[in-house]
């Protein structure tokens, strides 16, 4: 155990910045995934528009 007052006050600031960082990172993962399965979505599905000859999507 610390003594110290800033040593105390580092050691209860620590945990909850590295969960809020790992919490961000984790939730910017997932973002970024999803964003980038939508993009491949929509272009596949405008190869298979374009495949079949049918009118392009309103967008």
């Amino acid at each position: 155990m610390i003594e110290n007052f800033w040593g105390n006050a580092v050691f209860s600031v620590v945990p909850t910045i590295a969960l809020a960082l790992m919490f961000w990172l984790m939730l910017r993962s997932i973002l970024r995934a999803d964003r980038t399965e939508r993009k491949v979505y929509a272009q596949i599905e405008a190869e298979e528009r374009a495949r079949l000859g049918l009118d392009k999507p309103v967008t």
